[in-house]
């Protein structure tokens, strides 16, 4: 008996060890999405890694009229290769128009579910 519940046991092991596991957080447990901010900025720089890529945009604070750094969380950089997406696609220096929402710590500056355009119109994700 105790044979056959240890290949069981086993059995199970092995399939539920092929099984991927999923583990991503909801959008709005990190961001608020009633807070959009839209504004335009100089790429200042691009952070291409896992699990997400994020692009340093520098822009002029309405509030205070001082310059402030949002960081603009994209996909991750496999999904955005595939859509042609690379490192040489987001340049230094560029200017751009940033859509997305605010994070939900008044300190942080991060906007998540972002879209970035060029001010050409073109999108850069």
């Amino acid at each position: 008996m105790t044979r056959k519940l240890f290949i069981v046991i086993l059995g199970i092991g092995v399939l539920v060890s092929g099984v991927p596991l999923f583990g991503h957080h909801s959008i709005s447990s990190e961001f608020d999405t009633t807070k959009k901010i839209s504004f335009e900025g100089t790429i200042k720089q691009v952070d291409f890694g896992n699990p997400h890529i994020y692009t340093h945009v520098e822009t002029k604070d309405e509030a205070t009229g001082k310059m402030v750094v949002y960081m603009v969380e994209g996909g991750s950089p496999n999904d955005l290769v595939r859509q042609g997406v690379t490192k040489e696609s987001i340049k230094i220096g560029e200017k751009v128009r940033v859509t997305g929402n605010r994070a939900k710590n008044p300190t942080s500056m991060r906007i998540g579910q972002a879209q970035i355009t060029k001010l050409d119109g073109t999108k850069i994700y």
